[in-house]
C-alpha cells in the first residue's frame, strides 16, 4: 500500500491522524520539526497497533529541506508514492496587528501557508502521474470568521482555504481530491492557555473538541467514501459560528 504523509504528525491533531489513518491500513511517515521524543512515541504507539511508521524529519516552511527530504524518501522507497498527504504543521503566534512583530508576520505565514506550497507542490506530481491522491489540509476557524489578536494566524489559514479551492479544480480530473479541515477549539497542547470553562459557553455543544474527532472527520476525507467530495472546507467546531 502507499504512504500517507502528516506534516506536525508528532502531537496533537496530527498524532491522532498518525494513529487513524493506520488504522485504515496505510503506511504513515510523521514529519515533525524538532520533538524527538514525542515524534518516536507516536511511532511506536502505530506499531503497538500492527502499523508501520516512519520518521521524516524536516521544517516545512524550508523548501530545500523540504525537497531534499522527500527526494532521500522517494529514492530509498522505490516503487512505493506518497498518495495521502495532510498539512498540520503549525504554531500560533497571536498578538494584535498593532503591536505584531515582522517576524510573528512572516514566520506563521511561512510556516502555515508556505509550508502547505512546499510539501504539496513536491508530491503533486506522483499523485497525478498514479491518477490517485488525498490532500487534506488543517485550517481554522480562525480562517473563516477571523480572530482577534490572530491577523497572522487567519490570514495563512483563509490563504490555505483559498488555495486549496484552486488546486481542487486543477487536479480533480486526475482523481485527486483537495480539502480542508477547520477545527474550532480542539484540546491540545496549541491552546492550553485557553480556558474551557470561559470559552465553552460560546459553544452550542457547551465542550472543546477532541483531537480525535477531527482525526475521525480526516480519515473519512481519505477514504473511499469521501472520492466525490473536493474543494470543500468542513467546520468542527461544535456548532460555533460567525
Amino acid at each position: 500500500m502507499n504512504y500517507a504523509l502528516v506534516t506536525g504528525g508528532s502531537r496533537g491533531i496530527g498524532k491522532c491522524i498518525c494513529l487513524e489513518l493506520s488504522r485504515q491500513g496505510y503506511p504513515i511517515i510523521i514529519n515533525y520539526l524538532s520533538d524527538d521524543k514525542s515524534a518516536n512515541e507516536t511511532r511506536l504507539l502505530i506499531e503497538s497497533q500492527g502499523g508501520v511508521a516512519e520518521l521524516l524529519k524536516f521544517d516545512v516552511s524550508d523548501v530545500e529541506a523540504v525537497d531534499n527530504a522527500l527526494e532521500k524518501w522517494l529514492d530509498e522507497h522505490p516503487g512505493k508514492i506518497i498518495e495521502v498527504l495532510i498539512n498540520n504543521a503549525g504554531i500560533r503566534k497571536d498578538n494584535l496587528m498593532m503591536f505584531m512583530q515582522n517576524s510573528e508576520w512572516s514566520s506563521i505565514l511561512d510556516i502555515h501557508l508556505t509550508g502547505f506550497f512546499n510539501v504539496t507542490r513536491r508530491l503533486l506530481k506522483d499523485m497525478l502521474t498514479n491518477r490517485y491522491g488525498r490532500i487534506v489540509n488543517i485550517v481554522s476557524l480562525s480562517g473563516i470568521k477571523g480572530m482577534p489578536g490572530q491577523t497572522n494566524y487567519s490570514a495563512a489559514k483563509a490563504g490555505i482555504i483559498g488555495a486549496s479551492k484552486a488546486l481542487a479544480q486543477e487536479v480533480g480530473k486526475r482523481n485527486v481530491t483537495v480539502n480542508c479541515v477547520a477545527p474550532g477549539f480542539i484540546s491540545t497542547d496549541m491552546i492550553r492557555d485557553i480556558s474551557e470553562n470561559d470559552f465553552k459557553k460560546l459553544i452550542p455543544l457547551n465542550r472543546f473538541g477532541k483531537p480525535e474527532e477531527v482525526a475521525d472527520l480526516v480519515a473519512f476525507l481519505v477514504s473511499g467514501k469521501a472520492s466525490y467530495i473536493t474543494g470543500e472546507v468542513i467546520s468542527i467546531n461544535g456548532g460555533l459560528y460567525t
